[in-house]
């Protein structure tokens, strides 16, 4: 619809432990709450299956302890303005904020917007293109000073210095400046190095925004942690993530790259400036363990609390998990599609035929095993769209459900032959060894390709290195990777949200690039447009509609999973809910633990 003013009587300022104790009244209505002690907080015992899902597991407002993350995968980064990893938007609400953000919920609910370092939602005006924004009181940093507009201006600039500032999301870039005049605050001549004209900050409490045209997904983007400010004095621009200046109730006592970290309260953060956070724990800690057996082995046993990347259990900790703790898992469906990136810069792949003999050739059922069947891995998919967002359809035009996901032998050989590659060809399929079987998954792809003479080989990656490996179009050519596994969750529940950064030609970047088939298609591209044009929501998903048809149509993307998994939830851990905000994950910053 068309973006309104929006009055204070709209906007949600309830705080985040009132939010939790009332979704606690939901859970038990559906029968997902978990156990209480007198105080109504978690007694430590497993709150039951799928406690997690229904609503909030182990509801409770006591504080203490210290909460224990594991992954087997490092954050991208911990600079809010280079962060695209799902779990690192979720984990940085420990330490940053945002003038708009996600509702402290569970289910559905949860991608509310609500404002958090603003008053309220912003005063729109100007046919929907200049966003107006007052700041609330009593936000502060770290070191005490006030959190100031020019504050959130330059940490907002800072995405524009992608020679420094690689891999966080493009879309502030492309609304405020689609021509790409600014060149960032470290490229900036002005004397407070606030150069771009987009954004105004007439005073330390007022800033505004202009865009170039009007985007009514506009403060979904400030919702990302893009939008979180940085303290110009405190930024040491590619070296801030070893130590971000906090502006939420946690700060970094420290953090070690591929290793872990320790955060620790922030004694300057103000409950009564934060509608959101619940601030539960006095510490948070995070270590990072490659094994991904040993992860669910020692979340089993009780020495952590929950995964920090939550892209599920292994097959043998999912099955130890289910037949002897089941009241401490929950089977999550979340909004991320799993699928592979075909590279139509490395040949033969920038031949359709070449491409489309990949989807016919590949085993989707076999693939979908591998990660655990429909209950465990998710429903097979044939289309690029989530089924939450607006436009999602049964689209199959490579006829995958009719034939059960099985191979299409005859239909992938005819592909080849039209492709002049009658024989097949050789090409590597990129796989994320810490991403739980996803390697597993390309060798299943691979076994299938080689039936009609397609050579795969697989090159297992560390994930936390994607950014620069498959996110370079230049290494993805030097390394021949034809064939990049992956997944991906909508940025926010739109059309745009999900595929923009996959597919529109003009979000192709050199460095932490995330369109890998480097598809830039005209067509796709005015889609975008005439979307963002239209006020109807309906009328916008037709629009996204048509365009992921395109986007099938041209074979860049082979989707085999709608993504399902089981998530371990500690008996320590309180407040667990899976929340639309970050695609089915716990919302992070609601989690507490019973000490």
């Amino acid at each position: 619809m068309t973006p309104t003013p929006l009055s204070s009587s709209r906007t949600r300022r309830i705080a985040g432990a009132a939010l939790v104790v009332a979704a606690l009244t939901a859970t038990a209505a559906c029968g997902g709450g978990g156990s209480k002690d007198k105080d109504g907080g978690g007694d430590g015992k497993a709150a039951g299956y799928n406690a997690g899902v229904k609503g909030v597991a182990n509801a409770s407002a006591k504080k203490g302890g210290t909460l224990k993350f594991i992954g087997k995968q490092d954050f991208d980064s911990t600079d809010p303005q280079r962060q695209y990893y799902g779990m690192a938007w979720d984990f940085s609400r420990f330490y940053a904020r945002q003038l708009i953000s996600y509702a402290p919920k569970p289910g559905p609910a949860g991608a509310e917007l609500v404002p958090d370092l603003a008053k309220a939602k912003g005063v729109v005006s100007n046919a929907g293109k200049t966003y107006t924004y007052q700041l609330r009181e009593g936000i502060t940093w770290e070191d005490g000073t006030p959190i100031t507009s020019q504050d959130i201006k330059y940490g907002i600039q800072r995405t524009w210095a992608t020679d420094v500032i690689t891999g966080g999301p493009a879309y502030l870039r492309q609304v405020l400046d689609p021509k790409g005049a600014y060149k960032g605050p470290y490229k900036d001549t002005t004397p407070d190095k606030l150069g771009l004209g987009a954004i105004q900050t007439p005073d330390a409490k007022t800033i505004v925004f202009n865009l170039a045209t009007a985007n009514s997904d506009f403060e979904q983007m400030l919702a990302m942690p893009s939008g979180s400010p940085v303290k110009k004095e405190k930024d040491t621009a590619g070296k801030y993530q070893l130590k971000p200046f906090s502006s939420g109730p946690y700060k970094f006592e420290s953090y070690t790259p591929k290793k872990g970290a320790v955060l620790v309260r922030n004694d300057k953060w103000q409950k009564a400036s934060d509608p959101i956070r619940a601030a539960l724990p006095d510490k948070i800690t995070v270590t990072i363990n490659s094994n991904i057996e040993a992860i669910d082995q020692l979340l089993i046993k009780g020495e952590y609390d929950v995964d920090l990347n939550a892209t599920g259990m292994s097959q043998a900790g999912r099955t130890t998990a289910l037949k002897q703790h089941k009241g401490n898992v929950d089977n999550i469906e979340t909004s991320f599609i799993r699928y592979v990136d075909i590279a139509t810069k490395v040949a033969p792949f920038n031949n359709v035929e070449c491409r489309k003999a990949v989807i016919y050739a590949a085993d989707y059922k076999s693939m979908q095993t591998v990660r655990g069947g429909p209950e465990a891995g998710g429903d097979i998919a044939t289309n690029m769209l989530p089924k939450s967002i607006k436009g999602s359809d049964d689209y199959d035009p490579y006829g995958i459900l009719a034939r059960d996901g099985k191979p299409d032998v005859a239909k992938a050989k005819a592909a080849l032959k039209a492709c002049g590659k009658p024989e097949g060809f050789a090409t590597t399929i990129s796989a994320r060894s810490n991403n739980p079987g996803e390697v597993q998954t390309a060798e299943a792809l691979q076994q299938s390709l080689q039936a009609v003479g397609i050579k795969a080989e697989v090159d297992p990656i560390d994930g936390a290195e994607s950014s620069s490996i498959t996110g370079s179009p230049a290494v993805v050519k030097q390394r021949g990777l034809g064939l990049v596994m992956t997944g991906w969750g909508p940025d926010f529940p739109t059309g745009q949200g999900f595929s923009q950064p996959l597919v529109d030609g003009r979000f192709i970047a050199p460095n932490g690039n995330y369109n890998v088939s480097e598809t830039n298609d005209p067509k796709i591209n005015k889609f975008f447009d005439d979307a963002l044009r239209e006020t109807d929501v309906d009328k916008a998903g037709e629009i996204y509609k048509q365009m992921n048809h395109a986007v099938a149509d041209l074979a860049v993307q082979m989707p085999f999973i709608y993504e399902k998994n089981f998530t371990w939830r500690s008996s320590r851990l309180t407040n667990a809910y899976s929340t639309a905000a970050y695609n089915g994950r716990y919302d992070y910053v609601s989690l507490g633990v019973v000490k």
